[in-house]
């Protein structure tokens, strides 16, 4: 088994409390819109279906939840278990710490953008259709940098993950 020192895994509780923190964040935002005059006014704008209200419900709410919720989580605990199990040492604690900071500024900047894009969008739903597109123009820039960032954590906590497993295997053989 593996022999860490105490503090080896301190490393992992930034992981623990960004994931504390988005559920956090996620049941506050479920609870304020169920709420009537906001779950009014999310239908008005398309949610869940489409319209800008579908960036906020479900969108938004569903990834603050489940990427920064679940998957941070899941991550710290990858990270912990995989030496436990195997006694081997994460391939690169380096790696760990990107997967960490671009998963979350990834989840945190694709959130807020959901929110802000949803509520402009919305309210120019309702107030002046028109200008719509002309906001709506940066939506898909802003929103491909954020999945972006998102998707270079996701792809080192991956690489991290397989190169963990390659090194177990070779010592192993």
């Amino acid at each position: 088994m593996s022999n860490a020192t105490p503090n080896e895994h301190l490393y992992l509780v930034k992981f623990l409390i960004m994931s504390v923190v988005s559920f956090f964040i996620g049941t506050v935002h479920g609870l304020l819109q169920v709420i009537p005059a906001v779950r009014a006014w999310l239908d008005s704008i398309g949610s869940p279906y489409g319209g800008p209200g579908h960036m906020i419900d479900p969108l938004a709410h569903a990834h603050i939840n489940l990427v920064g919720g679940v998957t941070i989580l899941g991550m710290a605990v990858t990270y912990y278990m995989l030496p436990k199990i195997t006694g081997k040492p994460i391939h690169s604690h380096r790696m760990a710490e990107h997967s960490f900071w671009w998963t979350t500024i990834g989840v945190s900047s694709f959130y807020i953008a959901l929110l802000i894009f949803g509520f402009i969008e919305g309210n120019l739903w309702l107030t002046d259709p028109a200008k719509v597109p002309a906001v709506h123009r940066f939506y898909g820039p802003v929103i491909s940098i954020a999945a972006s960032v998102l998707a270079v954590g996701f792809w080192v906590y991956l690489a991290n993950v397989l190169m963990t497993l390659k090194d177990i295997y070779k010592k192993d053989r």
